[in-house]
Order: C-alpha cells, then structure tokens, then sequence
C-alpha cells in the first residue's frame, strides 16, 4: 500500500487489477487527495480498521471475492464512507443493485482520468455537504445573535476574539448560562483559518463517562453492547475543524486523562480499537463553573485546565450590557414576527422601559425567550408590557445584595434568578450547591 501525504480527501482503491491502481493513484494523487490501494476484501478490511477514508472506488470484479459483499461489509465497517462502484459494460445491471444496496454512484470501465476526477469531486463536495449540514443540526438558524454590541465590556471580549481566532490556541469561554458563550464559539470558528471545516459540539453534562468516550472517540462494531456499527466520533468528525466542549466542567473525572492526551498530542483510539489515531483539531471549551476551585477540590485535573485555558474569554452578563438590550430585543422581534407571521413591529415607551430595567438572569437567551413569546401573543402592532410576562414588579426594585430585605426573600430571588439561567433543575442545583432534594424542597416552600 502506497499513501500521499494530502489531506484534500482520504480516497481507498479497491481492484485486483495492480495497472488500474497504480493508474488511479496517480490520477488521484496528482489532485492532491491522499490515495490508499487494497487489492482484495481482506486488504480492504485491513485498512479500513486502521484508516478513515471519505471516498472508496470499488471494482465489483475482484477474483474471487464478490464486489457486492465487500459493499456490504463496508456499509457496516464504516457506514459514513461513500462508494463509487467500478464496473464492465457487461455488468451495468449489478452495479445498479449495488447503488440500490448503498453504493452512491457508479463507473464504467475503461474510464478517462477525467471522468475519475470528475467522480471524485462529486462525492467529495457531497461529504463536505453532509458534515455541514450535520455541524448546523440543532444550533442556532442565525450564528451571532448577540454578538453585535455597544457595550464596552462586550466590545472587548469581541476584540480579543477576533484577535485569538486566526491562531490554533485552545479558548475557554467563561461566563453565565444563556450569555451566549457557545454563538462566541461558533463565531471564533467562523473567524478562523479553520472556517470550511466543520465546527462540532460535544455537550459534556449530557452522558456518563462510557457514552462519552464513545461519543468524543468513536467505536468499534462490537465494542459494547448494542454497538451495531462502528462510529467515527466527534474527534474524527472535526478533523481539521473546531470541536467546541460545552460545559466542560461537567466532563466526567474519569474520561479526563484521555481528554488531555489527545488536546496535548491529538492521538487518541476508538473504543474495542487499539490503533492510534490522530485527528488536527482546534479546542474551545466553555463553562459556566469555577474550574480552579475544581481543580483545587479536586473536581477538575489541574493539567487539563492549564491545556484548555490557553485564553480565557469572560462573557458579561446581560444585566452588564444595558445599552444592548433594546437592540437585541428589536432584532429578536423582528426575527420571530417574520418566522410566525405575526403582527407587532415595537414596543411601546412603557415596554421599553420594563425590557431596560429588568436584571435578566437568564441572560440573552431568556431575552430571546420573552421576545419569542411575547411576539406569538402580541395581536397588534405594538407590544405591550402585558405581552411580555415579566411579573407584576417594577424590574428596577429587584432584591439586591445589601437591600433592606431578608435573608428569607434574598434567596427566595436568588434561587428564582439561578432557576431561570438554568436549562435543568440538576445544573441550578449545582450552581446552587444544594441537591436536587433540597431544591426541591426550597421551591415548593418559595412558590417557585
């Protein structure tokens, strides 16, 4: 087996023909793909164990192997390679079946070099597509809101963003829930060298430790229970790219070590794999946790804060950028009206005066919530204070640290802002330090 150095797209050949695959390595190298050759099935396991490819050229005529069950095997070793089929005129029909068994397209033999390059760009352009497209499942339809600001504090952050963002240095993004740490992070990968390569999220408090090695380095067929196909992992999903770790204070004590291995040497193995894989990627973390108290807790490793806090960006919360409220509530207004048809087009003065005086624990996102709401109930032009839901009580006179007020109604508030900043009843009680019992207990006692 021979190999370019190339990393435009990862292309394996699969013939018994040794003329036609030196004749397409060449070919192929030439555009600066990296090539591997396999003359036969077990050849082609073989590799496919050690290697990801994007991009397989499968001859259906292989000796004594049938092309067809190499297609079925390769669909289930590695289910996100797409295979060109090579065959005959005399066996047009079979290649047929094969695109029907899962093959993406088909050649037709003798082929010029043209054609063969023609092929490959097809289906590598359809591999970008698909890893885009599955980058911008379940993130936000229009990156950056709230980023945009006249606020100083904001405006700095931004700037030092923008500054950090064409080198490869691992970013930590500080800040409260709903401050918007995770559109930063999609707009420092936006801003970067590395901005045609996929941005992947790994939502760190969402699995246990097994789940997430699984998740973070892919598997083996076989590897666990249930473990029906082997996976890429999101590490291999971001070669090239940006993997962005949210909430990465919750990343599992456990996994941690494996973590840093691979943001120090960007090696890492598949789960019931040995092999040594490596992967270039760009790390950005955010959390919302005081790793340095975890880390001395011992919570967090020290070592792996020091590789991920390479910068560290605070995000201000939104009751810190008063002169951006009211943009971003018109820009949310007029985002949502747009989507669901609806008629309001502003706010009214006493509107507009709630919106600025109320502290917004919940930061943008709960902005975006209110505005989202408040834009679907809203049956005329102008939005009222009504539409917006914000409670009986003047924003302005909110509980505040040293107020004349008691420790009673302090935490009652206190828990009500950690509760709205918080996207599950586990994270507020960890903001909290409580449990999930003793919360429970306090919000049934406050009415909350």
């Amino acid at each position: 087996m021979e190999q370019a150095t190339e990393n435009q797209g990862r292309i394996l050949l699969v013939d018994d023909e040794a003329a036609i695959l030196r004749t397409f390595r060449y070919c192929l190298e030439d555009e600066g793909y990296s090539v591997a050759t396999a003359g036969g099935k077990a050849q082609a396991e073989a590799i496919l164990q050690r290697q990801v490819f994007d991009l397989c050229f499968l001859d259906l005529r292989l000796g004594e192997d049938n092309g067809l069950d190499v297609l079925a095997q390769m669909r289930v070793q590695a289910p996100w390679m797409r295979v060109v089929i090579v065959t005959a005129h005399s066996a047009v029909d079979t290649a047929v079946d094969a695109m029907q068994a899962g093959a993406a397209d088909y050649l037709v033999k003798p082929c010029s070099p043209d054609q063969l390059r023609m092929a490959a760009a097809k289906q590598l352009e359809m591999c970008q597509l698909t890893a885009r497209l599955e980058a911008l499942e379940g993130e936000i339809r229009r990156t950056g809101e709230g980023l945009t600001s006249e606020s100083p504090a904001m405006m700095t952050v931004l700037e030092t963003a923008r500054q950090v963002a064409g080198t490869d240095a691992n970013i930590l993004i500080l800040g409260e829930s709903g401050t918007g740490k995770g559109e930063l992070a999609r707009a420092i990968h936006g801003w970067s060298k590395r901005a045609k390569k996929s941005f992947v999220t790994v939502n760190c408090p969402s699995l246990s430790a097994d789940l997430m090695e699984s998740e973070l380095f892919g598997h083996n067929r076989g590897a666990f229970t249930g473990a029906s196909e082997s996976t890429l992992g999101r590490v291999s999903q971001a070669d090239g790219g940006t993997l962005f770790l949210d909430e990465i204070g919750d990343f599992p004590l456990s996994l941690q070590p494996k973590l840093l291995r691979f943001i120090q040497d960007k090696e890492y193995e598949r789960v019931g794999d040995p092999v040594t894989r490596h992967a270039d990627v760009r790390i950005l973390a955010a959390t919302n946790l005081d790793l340095e108290e975890m880390s001395r807790d011992g919570r967090f490793r020290e070592d792996l804060l020091y590789r991920i806090n390479v910068i560290a960006l605070s995000m201000p919360p939104l009751r810190e950028r008063h002169e951006d409220i009211l943009d971003l509530a018109e820009r949310f207004l007029a985002r949502f009206v747009g989507d669901y048809g609806r008629p309001a087009r502003a706010f009214s003065e006493e509107a507009t005066a709630a919106l600025q005086g109320y502290r917004w624990p919940g930061n943008v996102r709960e902005l975006r919530n209110v505005i989202e709401r408040a834009s679907i109930i809203c049956n005329q032009e102008v939005v009222e204070v009504s539409h917006l839901g914000l409670g009986d009580a003047p924003a302005a006179n909110a509980p505040r640290v040293g107020g004349p007020l008691s420790l009673e109604e302090l935490e009652r508030a206190h828990i009500a802002g950690v509760l709205a900043s918080s996207e599950t009843l586990d994270q507020a009680a960890r903001t909290l330090g409580i449990d999930a019992s003793t919360l429970y207990r306090k919000r049934k006692l406050y009415g909350l």
